[in-house]
């Protein structure tokens, strides 16, 4: 039986790439779902609080993998503008998605410690999401240059797209959740349901894109 080839740079560029894509999918999916009110019903809030917990630590692999393992470079006098903007954007994102593990797992010890509590369901924390909406933001900055970037398809104007307005979802989605100290009561439990879903329905949208951006780029 032959050894197997190793693979050359720009196949394990590649792979990668769609590791990261279907990691933050299946993140998106789990935090979706994880809003559904009939899901919610059947799962409980420490069912509901689990489901969002692992959709964050999916987000924070790759988060990983884009901001270490898929050929960008910490910045360096060397590098242009787009370059360092793009590995902004993704070093950023990476810090949100390490502030949703902790506010996940708050939620969740908090879901198992008083189901009950009105705060007890996780929703966007205010600097989880204010890091993904700069991380977006910068994003974009980023595709505006993307002919020089260290890989074209790194960034595409769908993707970064669908990922800004992801996070302005999800920045809704923190402020709808705020408990009123008056009422303990949440200024908007629609718009902090409605925001996390539309926020991880865009999020989702992004991923898949962006795997078939990198398929058609082998």
């Amino acid at each position: 039986m032959s050894a197997r080839r190793p693979l050359d740079p720009t196949a394990r560029r590649i792979r990668r790439l769609r590791r990261e894509s279907w990691g933050f999918a299946v993140g998106s999916a789990l935090f979706f779902i994880g809003v559904v009110p009939a899901y919610a019903a059947w799962a409980g809030p420490v069912g509901a609080n689990v489901t969002f917990f692992a959709g964050s630590i999916f987000f924070t692999t790759a988060g990983l993998i884009q901001l270490l393992l898929s050929g960008r470079r910490a910045p360096d006098a060397r590098m242009n503008r787009a370059d360092r903007v793009d590995w902004w954007a993704a070093a950023i994102q990476f810090a949100g998605t390490l502030l949703f593990n902790v506010s996940t797992a708050a939620a969740l010890i908090a879901a198992i410690t008083d189901p009950d509590y009105v705060g007890a369901g996780w929703r966007p924390d205010a600097w989880g999401s204010a890091a993904f909406l700069v991380s977006s933001v910068l994003a974009v900055v980023a595709t505006k240059d993307r002919g020089t970037l260290w890989d074209r398809d790194a960034r595409t104007w769908h993707g970064t797209g669908l990922n800004l307005l992801g996070s302005i979802a999800f920045g809704v989605s923190a402020v709808a959740a705020f408990v009123l100290p008056s009422t303990g009561e949440l200024v908007s439990p629609l718009w902090a349901n409605l925001g996390t879903g539309v926020g991880a329905l865009c999020f989702f949208a992004a991923a898949l894109l962006a795997r078939r951006t990198i398929g058609e780029a082998e």
